[in-house]
């Protein structure tokens, strides 16, 4: 049993970004089933999910840590199932386009952005207004639609297999998807589909905007290394003698350092310059230079 933890522990530090939010989002699912299963054996009644997001101003001002927790949270099983599918899916290709860190603030921007359209719908359309004190927000499908749109609007030749259908734009399946969340903004799940419209159009905003060179996951990517590194002690300067290379060493970086250049080369003539990743161009824009 401990092999397994230790071995999950080690897939969870050296995985991805993706890797992470995936154990994430399943982990705190498990923890939550299970406390759950624990209050109905003590007939305390099921688990009051305080990790999900009020509607109601009053009451998330008393739970603000829920506008984060409640993108990582799920109780029903398909519903885990659906949003990991698609946030590996679509995960995925983002990670072609962009970096590891884009891919963290679209999650979590997008999920804000679900979260205040959630919030906003509930207090201002009269529709709501009386559900507010009520209603609850949980999943990350928010967030899961961000990356969707990021990906569709900024690749929009960009084509995916359908089972079925056959080959399709992929920007045509995220409209599809606005369209019935707009359909269904009345429905029994109504908060749900608000989140997923706020997600969407931050994907859409974020795509955008990289077109245009300004990267809006920037200041929260900075906002988040400084907590990490808030309680950390800075190291004492230390001189380190580097050990120069042989011919040998010399040689198979240098041949390394072409057989990348030359795949982002041939990604470039394949797929065109945007279809390049923010680190290849750099390194494109660095060579260039040589």
């Amino acid at each position: 049993m401990d092999g397994i933890f230790s071995d999950l522990g080690l897939k969870f530090r050296n995985g991805t970004i993706l890797t992470k939010l995936l154990f994430l989002n399943i982990g705190v699912f498990l923890l939550i089933r299970l406390v759950g299963v624990v209050l109905m054996l003590f007939n305390a009644g099921e688990f009051p999910l305080p990790l999900s997001m009020p509607a109601s101003p009053e009451l998330l001002l008393r739970r603000p840590w829920t506008v984060l927790t409640y993108m990582f949270t799920h109780y029903d099983v398909l519903h885990i199932l659906f949003n990991m599918l698609w946030l590996y899916w679509f995960g995925k290709l983002f990670l072609a386009f962009f970096n590891e860190r884009q891919l963290a603030g679209v999650y979590l921007l997008g999920g804000l952005a679900g979260a205040l359209a959630f919030v906003a719908a509930y207090n201002i359309f009269p529709y709501f207004r009386d559900m507010a004190g009520f209603s609850f927000l949980v999943g990350a499908s928010a967030s899961v639609m961000a990356i969707v749109f990021a990906v569709s609007f900024y690749r929009k030749d960009l084509e995916i297999d359908l089972f079925l259908i056959g080959r399709i734009k992929l920007i045509y399946l995220a409209i599809f998807t606005l369209v019935i969340d707009l359909l269904a903004i009345t429905s029994n799940n109504a908060g749900g589909h608000i989140a997923h419209i706020g997600g969407a159009l931050f994907g859409i905003w974020f795509a955008s905007r990289i077109r245009e060179g300004k990267d809006l996951t920037t200041a929260l990517n900075r906002l988040i290394d400084r907590c990490v590194n808030l309680g950390k002690r800075k190291p004492k300067m230390k001189v380190k003698y580097k050990r120069g290379e042989t011919d040998y060493e010399y040689n198979a970086r240098k041949r390394q350092e072409e057989m990348e250049l030359d795949a982002i080369l041939e990604k470039l003539k394949r797929s065109g310059y945007e279809s390049l990743s923010a680190e290849e161009k750099k390194r494109l824009f660095d060579a260039s230079k040589k």
